[in-house]
């Protein structure tokens, strides 16, 4: 069964590497007492945020304290209909249904059909459970045409709203001290501390790329060893944004600043994707590998990564 799963696009996830950081900000407490109530029950769960903001290890968390066995995760996008039929899934799994929004209409109505067959106490069938998350808001994506709405009627009875890092500030320290660590450990290298400064820094950026750009910042840091490089990214960004008072920014000089640091969080996705392989990351992004070189030297990442 596992072997089919993973054929179809369905990966496996083991508790052994499940690992959660407690948080402190009051958004992510209630998310926090929410998931607690849902860690027993077989109803199905909606998580929605931006890309990054730990959908999916949301869903983990809620998998970890339930009594499943599996925790299976599909990704949604240019799935078939017949990865959703009900005889796939093993007994005793937590399915998790990553960017729900991408799913065509036949595989909504396969995911209907499957929610469909829940029982008085939520399950599809003996101990499976089903999770959906998505970073668009499908509410719109209904009003839109694009989203079945007896679909999301049936998804949205349980609805968890991931807010993003930029509303979640001080969970920063906790969580960067948790990956410093982690990639201390992987790398085997001493666990750094971060200056003043650089702490300011975390605490001024916005984060657009949310949990993931904050993970690799951290691995970064590991990686290089020095601060100051790790960290030259998100200085540039700042001064450039930091404007002094009174000095008007044209429409074109907002979209270029646009148009960086959207090419910037797509090569840092792309790159956290395949493990900081830049070769790998560099035909993924459809340039050459020189190209990325020299993009990871002005976003400050040029000396990280396996070629």
């Amino acid at each position: 069964m596992e072997q089919n799963l993973c054929d179809q696009g369905v990966s496996v996830a083991g508790e052994r590497t499940f690992s959660f950081v407690e948080p402190v900000s009051p958004g992510m407490r209630a998310v926090e007492a929410v998931i607690r109530e849902l860690a027993h029950s077989f109803v199905p769960v909606l998580v929605i945020g931006e890309p990054g903001t730990g959908k999916q290890t949301t869903a983990r968390i809620i998998h970890h304290n339930s009594s499943q066995e599996q925790f299976l995760v599909i990704d949604c996008h240019g799935l078939g209909p017949e990865s959703l039929r009900p005889d796939r899934f093993p007994a005793g799994a937590t399915l998790y249904l990553d960017e729900t929004g991408d799913l065509g209409p036949e595989c909504q109505k396969e995911l209907f059909d499957l929610l469909s067959r829940q029982g008085t106490n939520g399950s599809t069938r003996k101990g499976l459970r089903v999770i959906c998350g998505s970073s668009r808001d499908l509410e719109t994506e209904v009003r839109g045409g694009h989203f079945r709405e007896d679909l999301y009627y049936r998804l949205s009875g349980v609805c968890l709203r991931m807010p993003p890092l930029r509303q979640r500030k001080e969970d920063i320290p906790h969580l960067m001290s948790f990956f410093l660590s982690r990639y201390s450990e992987s790398f085997g290298r001493p666990v750094p501390t971060l200056s003043a400064a650089t702490q300011k820094l975390f605490f001024d950026y916005s984060w657009p790329g949310n949990l993931t750009e904050l993970e690799a910042a951290a691995r970064a840091m590991v990686a290089v060893g020095d601060e100051s490089v790790a960290m030259g990214g998100l200085r540039a960004i700042l001064t450039r944004s930091d404007k002094p008072n009174g000095e008007k920014t044209s429409l074109k000089e907002a979209a270029r600043a646009a148009s960086r640091e959207a090419e910037r969080e797509l090569i840092l996705k792309v790159l956290t994707r395949t493990r900081w392989n830049r070769r790998r990351a560099a035909q993924e992004l459809q340039i050459s590998y020189k190209a990325l070189l020299y993009k990871l030297k002005q976003i400050g990442y040029g000396e990280y990564g396996a070629t």
